[in-house]
């Protein structure tokens, strides 16, 4: 056997997931999973249905590389009622495969090696990641607690000549901050005087609370024809196993993406992109309306008990995860907290570590709350055990 190292160089620093880890800890353990983010609760209906009808019509063959005309219109129609981002589905728009596929096809289809990107911590560690595998670099901007606000002028400080981009995931993961309109009329003005794109990751666009408001950066003056706009269905129908999501952006940056994602995937899976296109038409707001309010009551159940058991939890703004202080664990190491949380209440959590290039992590645990209410109940009364 060969004992040659065939790793490629550029992922020669990847390791398994913090919550991959912790998933594996927490079946081992038999505790709650409220790690990783699968979102195990039931699909609406008529979307399972007009999956179901369309892979009965055999509707089985490679569709265009940017999707079925079908769910490209539905989409146009959802980003300009909801978004208020008006595109045309023939040219600024491509289905991928989640939105996670969406950043990959912008990374290959429009930053060359060494590009710098701006991201705000806590971020997203796929991001991170996947900047890095494409040779790109990550520049990080430090948010504050409890609020997770940032300070403009680290804007300046961190540009170079080889910035880029500036990524904004709103509402966020870990944070479950929102970007306010303010927020986001800084970063519009900083990209539109250095020339930079900004590119937005809104995969929980839906899920805003206490008043919040989601805006998008595309809608911001001058800021279309220079964003990237990615988002897709995962979370909000519960359906992360499907892969479906799309990019919208100007033409003459659709295009360069819409080759990756031909080159890359071919295309989405067509039996799906046909159901969901023939779901976005008969789902209406009251479903965005029902899961806002059993998201944002999941947050505050689980909230409340984290406080009762001398926990701090950073209330999120959207989103369903909840970042939470355990420096009461005197552990000072993010792994070893969320371990302790594990085997004394048996529930996952994830080391905030994850989500820190910087050490302001380690103090921190993400719980993730997109499960069936039942379950989020279960939890609540086990972490308890720390009153």
């Amino acid at each position: 056997m060969s004992t040659q190292d065939f790793r490629s160089e550029r992922i020669g620093f990847l390791q398994q997931s913090e919550i991959r880890a912790m998933t594996r800890e927490c079946n081992r353990l038999g505790g709650i999973n409220l790690g990783q983010g699968v979102c195990p609760l039931p699909s609406p209906p008529e979307l399972l249905e007009a999956a179901a009808q369309a892979v009965r019509e055999d509707l089985s063959t490679y569709s265009r590389f940017d999707g079925v005309d079908e769910l490209r219109h539905a989409v146009a129609r959802k980003l300009k009622r909801y978004n208020k981002i008006d595109v045309d589905p023939e040219t600024e728009l491509v289905t991928t495969i989640g939105s996670a596929g969406a950043f990959i096809c912008a990374l290959q289809g429009l930053f060359n090696p060494g590009d710098e990107i701006i991201v705000f911590e806590p971020f997203y560690g796929y991001h991170v990641n996947a900047i890095r595998v494409a040779g790109c670099v990550p520049k990080v901007i430090t948010m504050k607690a409890p609020d997770w606000s940032f300070d403009p002028e680290d804007l300046e400080r961190l540009r170079t000549d080889r910035t880029r981009a500036v990524l904004v995931n709103t509402p966020g993961n870990p944070s479950g901050k929102v970007f306010s309109r303010d927020e986001l009329g800084v970063i519009a003005d900083f990209c539109k005087t250095h020339d930079l794109l900004g590119i937005t990751d809104e995969i929980y666009e839906y899920l805003v609370y206490d008043g919040q408001e989601h805006v998008s950066l595309a809608t911001l003056p001058g800021m279309f024809e220079r964003t990237i706009t990615m988002s897709g269905f995962s979370k909000t129908f519960a359906i992360t196993g499907w892969r479906l999501g799309y990019v919208a952006a100007p033409a003459h940056l659709a295009g360069p993406m819409g080759l990756v994602n031909d080159l890359f995937y071919i295309c989405a899976p067509t039996p799906l992109q046909h159901g969901l296109a023939r779901a976005l038409e008969v789902i209406g707001d009251d479903y965005f309306d029902d899961i806002r309010k059993k998201y944002k009551a999941n947050r505050d159940l689980f909230c409340d008990a984290l406080v009762q058991a001398g926990l701090t939890p950073h209330v999120p703004e959207g989103s369903y995860y909840i970042l939470t202080d355990v420096s009461r664990f005197r552990l000072n190491d993010a792994r070893a907290s969320a371990m302790h949380i594990l085997e004394k209440a048996g529930v996952a959590s994830v080391a905030g570590s994850a989500f820190f290039a910087t050490d302001g992590g380690r103090n921190l645990v993400r719980f993730c709350v997109a499960q069936p209410r039942e379950v989020v109940e279960q939890a609540a009364e086990r972490i308890q055990v720390f009153r």
